[in-house]
């Protein structure tokens, strides 16, 4: 069998967009010891595996409260 990867990658751009944060949110989240360390450091930045960001987001994050009349 063909070895895919590791899976699918992410950088900080979708996990903005992921968490629903700006870049200083984000980079407070990233100073947390449970938020997933980077998969790898390029010389264009941090990529994380998005399995990684998701369970993180699953476990750590409270969804927003439901707007009104929904």
């Amino acid at each position: 069998m063909e070895d895919r990867g590791p899976g699918e990658l992410v950088a900080a751009g979708e996990i903005l967009q992921m968490l629903g944060v700006g870049r200083s949110r984000f980079r407070m989240i990233q100073l947390s010891p449970k938020f997933p360390r980077p998969y790898q450091v390029l010389s264009v930045g941090q990529i994380w595996l998005r399995r990684d960001v998701e369970e993180y987001i699953r476990l750590h994050r409270t969804p927003p409260p439901a707007e009104d009349g929904e």
